[in-house]
């Protein structure tokens, strides 16, 4: 507030120095300013100044609510700010509504006046307009001596506001063009962010974060879509104003009930089902309007008002919609609406890629049960072969033996039991080697490239997570191989698995197919290359055989298996090379004819 309370305005001196000064100290604003409410304080202590007013005030008009309202404010009571005036409303909500300036020698003699401050006796208003006509908002100046402005006075107002309208301008468009910059580089690390989310519900929750974080609203809430069933869920709902509410806690993190319910929801009875039908985003301007009161999916949150939803794509499928909400009446602009759509996207891929990963997880999980069960069943087959062989042996010397004992001695019904027990026996160890054998009826034939594509597809997030790169040799026509899929899938897939834990730091592991000549039949022959430390010499001969690891976890039957395997498909497996800088195991299979 300046002390000029008692003293005599300016005299207007049309192109005096003291004019120019103040217009240029206004205009020099907008170079070196970038903060509109530090800009609008310095516009209005020019002023005051200049004219040696008590008082002012700059108000704007507010584009959601479309009422006037006191941004800054020099020499007024501390309550002014909740002073909010209608168009037309008092001098200053006039001045806003005719676009006009208007000079008022005597308040107390105008009607229209609404008294804010008793010792005010005179004021003059102008108005802040666009060159459109458009009006911004008003400067108001007041002095507690009554016919204290003139005429010249209010034209040089003008004049100054004129060229505060510019300087606004230009440092609206910069905040603005500054808030997009924050805004994209927000958008750019959430979005770099959900990449490493996989966790279902550590990703929800940082999608309500972040979206809330970037458009600076006071709450976000994600809910999921599930069509098959008919229903909406909520999976995450998070505000400033209370700690993370999502679909897997137990109960309200503080007293009083949940903002919004955690169990499934029929999708017609629930708001954001506009955004279904629409497929477009869907804003409400006030949520607490008593038609909202039933809505289901609504946060019971009495703080909130404007709510914006947008849908979230994947392939042009709806899987959820995400919704921001603010304690204000807010009209959302365009830019915010793309901006939340773009997040929208970016959050319905992450979500997309989680389901994967847990889908890939299980898939990677049932073929390692599958390899347990090889594993028991090669194991079975190895001891009912090591058996048999001896059972042949005491079989044919009992049978040698030619004991032939009286009838109604006991040891003739001994040496009947005890040949039917070599027979039960043998028979048990048939059954097992039979089962052990993969029957023939499941080899089919197969491009050996696609066997080992859908293999990598199996690993591709543990590569990604281990930083390891992974080439792809292929020859220029595809080979067709006569194998089990599945078996074949678990050979590379323990080879390439072998490969990852060799590399922990990262790496690159490279496959080659070609064709080659063994034994003057055509085979196929894959090369898995890694970059890992190599295979231990005093082991690397060793590889092969049952039970031996180098990994304290490890059971040391992987590769024994997949020799097994392929000695099967009339193929093999051998260590090519290792070494500092890498292993390379090569697999042979016979081309299909």
């Amino acid at each position: 507030m300046t002390d000029t309370a008692s003293s005599s305005p300016h005299s207007p001196t049309g192109s005096s120095a003291g004019f120019t000064a103040a217009l240029q100290r206004i205009s020099a604003l907008g170079a070196r300013a970038s903060d509109p409410g530090e800009t609008m304080r310095a516009i209005l202590g020019i002023v005051i100044e200049y004219f040696g007013a008590s008082a002012g005030t700059i108000s704007l008009l507010n584009p959601d609510t479309g009422k006037l309202e006191i941004d800054v404010h020099q020499g007024m009571p501390a309550d002014i700010d909740e002073v909010v005036l209608r168009l037309g409303q008092g001098i200053t909500g006039w001045v806003a509504f005719h676009g006009r300036p208007q000079l008022v020698p005597d308040v107390r003699a105008d009607p229209r006046y609404i008294p804010v401050r008793p010792e005010v006796r005179s004021e003059m208003t102008a108005p802040f307009v666009q060159e459109s006509g458009q009006v911004l908002g008003v400067i108001n100046l007041d002095s507690d001596l009554p016919g204290a402005f003139a005429q010249a006075h209010l034209d040089e107002l003008v004049r100054l506001a004129d060229e505060a309208t510019c300087v606004l301008l230009r440092v609206w468009q910069l905040s603005h063009l500054q808030g997009k910059a924050r805004q994209l580089e927000a958008l750019v690390a959430a979005g770099q962010a959900l990449v490493t989310k996989l966790e279902p519900q550590e990703l929800h929750d940082t999608i309500t974060r972040d979206a809330r974080k970037i458009l600076g609203t006071r709450a976000s809430a994600l809910y999921l879509h599930y069509p098959a069933r008919g229903v909406i869920a909520l999976a995450s709902f998070t505000s400033d104003a209370a700690p993370e509410l999502s679909a897997s806690a137990t109960g309200p993190a503080a007293p009083g009930p949940a903002p919004l319910p955690t169990e499934e929801l029929p999708a017609e009875a629930c708001l954001v089902t506009a955004v279904l039908h629409t497929r477009k985003h869907v804003e409400f301007a006030n949520i607490q309007s008593p038609e909202f009161l039933d809505v289901v999916d609504l946060p019971r949150d009495r703080v909130l008002r404007s709510m914006l939803a947008v849908p979230m794509f994947y392939e042009q499928e709806i899987v959820g919609v995400l919704a921001v909400f603010t304690d204000h009446v807010h009209r959302f602009n365009n830019d915010e609406k793309r901006l939340l759509a773009a997040f929208g996207s970016l959050a319905a891929v992450s979500l997309q890629n989680s389901r994967l990963y847990s889908r890939v997880f299980q898939s990677e999980e049932s073929l390692r049960k599958n390899e347990q069960l090889t594993t028991l069943g090669l194991l079975a087959a190895e001891i009912a072969h090591e058996i048999r062989n001896p059972l042949t042996v005491i079989k044919l010397l009992f049978g040698y033996l030619g004991l032939d004992f009286p009838e109604g001695d006991p040891r003739r019904t001994d040496v009947r039991v005890i040949g039917e027990k070599l027979d039960q026996l043998e028979e048990i160890v048939s059954r097992v080697l039979t089962l052990a054998k993969a029957p023939t009826s499941l080899h089919s034939r197969w491009n050996l490239a696609e066997i080992i594509e859908d293999t990598i597809v199996l690993i591709r997030l543990k590569l990604a997570q281990g930083k390891i790169a992974l080439r792809m040799e292929l020859p220029p026509r595809p080979l067709s191989v006569d194998v089990n899929k599945g078996q074949i899938q678990q050979v590379l897939l323990n080879i390439l698995l072998n490969s990852t834990q060799a590399m922990p730091e990262g790496g690159t592991i490279t496959v080659r197919v070609a064709s080659d000549r063994k034994d003057g039949a055509a085979c196929a022959v894959v090369d898995v290359s890694d970059t890992g430390r190599g295979i231990p010499g005093h082991i690397s001969e060793k590889i092969f055989e049952s039970f031996l690891s180098t990994r304290p976890d490890g059971t040391g039957l992987g590769l024994a298996i997949a020799k097994r395997i392929l000695l099967s498909h009339h193929g093999d497996i051998s260590l090519h090379g290792t070494g500092p800088d890498g292993t390379t195991i090569r697999i042979r299979l016979p081309l299909a004819p």
